[in-house]
């Protein structure tokens, strides 16, 4: 048969049985995958719901094994089995590896770094890059939030190098909550800023013995209020937001106080 010239010095010099031999054995592992994951799948859907998981779990694992056999069966066929070539190939998969996984080390590194600083830890609710949740556990790569919206997410370690991180709790079971009032400009101030520091402070929500504080910022269009107060656990600092806002609201009306409103401009036509 004829041969196709290699071009690399670590390469059999290819025949077209050997060609089609790699053909075929990457054909029958695109096959093998294809069955098993359509298997799988439909094994999913008729099982009781309750093991649906449990059984779709090991088809990514399965397909990287069918796809690391296939690389074992095809290597003899592509390389000649010296020892240079052995060291060669080693080498270059290596190198291909480090290159792969620097990220990865990255985070390995960085996570090592978290867990030495005590930057969060499993409790503590804090955000990076926008995302905001309960810290549920912190892995080797990976830290794992849930967000108040009851959605996991995974933010590797690496982002601790270029990210902001913003820990409300710092291990400690309570933090800080703050309800937004916008008030009408015409109003008694002192009187509405007592108001609304005592909804805070006979909230059942509110962590004993913290301070409560309201803060007053004069706008264009009306009087910004911002009602600060510890919750007690930091799982209940939404429901204690609306709790604060809900009363807060009820406590500004009974004094016949009006709320600010939102002046938009008329779009010109």
């Amino acid at each position: 048969m004829n041969e196709i010239p290699s071009t690399w010095g670590i390469l059999k010099k290819m025949t077209w049985e050997d060609m089609l031999l790699v053909a075929g054995v990457l054909i029958l592992a695109w096959l093998v995958a294809a069955i098993a994951r359509w298997l799988i799948r439909h094994i999913a859907e008729i099982v009781p719901s309750r093991f649906r998981l449990f059984v779709l779990r090991p088809l990514p694992i399965l397909r990287l094994a069918i796809g690391i056999t296939a690389i074992i069966v095809i290597t003899p066929i592509l390389i000649e089995p010296k020892f240079q070539n052995v060291i060669a190939l080693i080498a270059s998969v290596g190198l291909a590896l480090a290159y792969a996984f620097k990220d990865y080390g990255s985070c390995l590194i960085a996570g090592l770094i978290t867990v030495l600083e005590n930057t969060y830890q499993p409790g503590d609710w804090i955000e990076v890059d926008g995302t905001y949740g309960e810290v549920k556990s912190i892995n080797s790569r990976a830290v794992h939030i849930v967000t108040p919206d009851d959605t996991e997410v995974i933010i590797p370690h690496s982002r601790l190098w270029s990210a902001n991180i913003f820990n409300a709790t710092s291990g400690n079971r309570s933090l800080l909550c703050v309800a937004d009032f916008y008030l009408h400009p015409e109003h008694d101030a002192s009187l509405a800023r007592k108001r609304l520091a005592e909804v805070a402070e006979t909230s059942s929500y509110r962590k004993p013995g913290t301070a409560v504080t309201v803060i007053v910022f004069e706008k264009p269009w009306g009087t910004h209020y911002r009602l600060k107060a510890y919750v007690k656990e930091s799982r209940q600092q939404f429901l204690f937001i609306s709790d604060l806002t809900v009363r807060g609201k009820d406590a500004i009306r009974s004094m016949g106080i009006r709320f600010a409103q939102a002046v938009y401009a008329e779009t010109k036509k």
